[in-house]
């Protein structure tokens, strides 16, 4: 989970509200093609877009979904860039990284954010990244372009040293579902994503050619034994999501009337087991009466 600490102007990307619309794209790029932002970069040419949008899509055969992951520079508390090239790269005292124009004329720059969000101005021969709408905020502005222009709310964009703040407030209700867009790289990002793409497991569950409703479906992580618990729909359809990647998991059907199915499965990427036909429990005690009538007719035979 997410600890609501002292970061200072920070993001919050809901991706269960993000439609790929790409305004935030868009107001981006119309910010910075053709205007000069003076100490903080020269206009930038057509090519470049300082917020990238990426489309995401994940499952197989008939269940499929996208996503779109709006990723602009992560503003990071234990920034590399800085770390690496602290003569071009700095971090003001509200948190926001900053890739001093002046500095920056080395395309070596583009190697230092392993995020990718630094890019090359062809045009004025330096190296230019998002700077959090550093230059609105100074001249009094709340909000940064991309966060401003977001028809669905699905970026947030505030003050978390301010307590009292939406963005403040909002962190300690979701503390829980904020993650890190790369995790394993560890430094402290200040732009955080909720429910980002994550494996799913699903199927629809039938008998006899027909679909069957409200049967039990238990997902279990073998390896670290947490429990998912779900019900059929009426077509007969489960899915559970936001699964760990690459993990081996055991899948439990039970239906009043039918026998238990138990399937197996690793979570390289999204499941989807398809059809799952349950045998009925009649057919299974009938089997077995001709089974057991068979062994006793062969023991007497004998």
């Amino acid at each position: 989970g997410f600890r609501v600490i002292s970061m200072g102007k920070v993001f919050v990307i809901d991706l269960d509200y993000c439609n790929g619309c790409y305004n935030c794209f868009l107001a981006c790029k119309d910010e910075w093609i053709g205007n000069d932002h003076g100490k903080y970069g020269p206009a930038a040419t057509e090519g470049m877009g300082f917020m990238r949008v990426k489309e995401i899509e994940y499952g197989t055969d008939n269940k499929v979904k996208v996503d779109y992951i709006a990723i602009p520079c992560q503003h990071c508390k234990n920034a590399p860039c800085v770390a690496k090239r602290p003569d071009a790269f700095y971090a003001r005292p509200d948190g926001l990284v900053i890739l001093d124009p002046a500095k920056s004329a080395d395309k070596a720059l583009l190697q230092a954010c392993p995020y990718g969000c630094v890019q090359w101005n062809e045009a004025a021969g330096i190296a230019q990244k998002c700077n959090g709408c550093a230059h609105m905020l100074d001249a009094g502005e709340k909000q940064t372009r991309c966060s401003e222009v977001c028809p669905n709310q699905a970026l947030i964009f505030g003050d978390l040293d301010d307590p009292n703040s939406e963005i403040s407030k909002f962190a300690a209700e979701h503390a829980a579902e904020l993650e890190d867009f790369q995790p394993a790289f560890k430094y402290q990002p200040g732009v955080k994503y909720m429910y980002l793409p994550k494996p799913f497991i699903c199927g629809e569950v039938t008998a006899e050619g027909e679909d069957v409703k409200g049967a039990k479906v238990t997902v279990k992580c073998d390896e670290c034994g947490k429990v998912y618990e779900t019900v059929t729909d009426f077509l007969g359809d489960f899915e559970v999501q936001n699964l760990p990647t690459n993990k081996p998991f055991t899948v439990t059907i039970e239906a009043a009337g039918f026998k238990t199915k138990v399937l197996t499965c690793r979570t390289a990427g999204s499941v989807n087991f398809g059809e799952i036909d349950l045998a009925s429990l009649e057919d299974e005690l009938e089997i077995n009466k001709v089974v057991g009538s068979f062994a006793l007719w062969f023991a007497r035979t004998m």
